[in-house]
């Protein structure tokens, strides 16, 4: 596990370090309500060099952001919902798959397939500062 404890103006160091170590597969954001989950997305998008602007997909269930940055919100309807939903599926496509509100069972089933996965929780330390700890399985 690496840990990074960064100012939210510092978010290109983290995103880096993503773009560096994983190449594609899926991505686990963690944490509470305004922790930051989607303002990761954001800035991962900008560090692409991506000019779309980033929306939380909670009531889309999902958003596209360039050609290979997904991003997905499992929060208002669980992890049932969106295996019934034939999501799963999506997840196997190249590129960068960020699914906020994931939990252990997702990162369980998702491996267990051989597919790539990264955790990251991240803990509000400030309103100006966060803790990321980021896992790859």
């Amino acid at each position: 596990m690496k840990k990074f404890r960064l100012a939210l103006g510092e978010l290109d160091t983290l995103c880096r370090y993503i773009s560096d170590n994983f190449r594609s597969g899926v991505v686990i954001l963690r944490g509470d309500l305004a922790a930051g989950k989607t303002t990761l997305v954001k800035g991962f998008v900008k560090h692409m060099g991506i000019d779309d602007e980033v929306t939380s997909p909670t009531f889309s269930l999902q958003q596209c952001y360039g050609k290979d940055i997904f991003h997905y919100d499992i929060y208002n309807h669980g992890l049932e919902h969106f295996i019934s939903l034939g999501m799963l599926e999506e997840l196997e496509r190249d590129g960068y798959h960020f699914v906020e509100w994931g939990d252990d069972k997702l990162v369980e089933i998702l491996t267990s397939v051989g597919m790539d996965v990264i955790s990251i929780d991240i803990e509000k330390i400030s309103a100006d500062t966060r803790e990321y700890k980021v896992c790859i399985h």
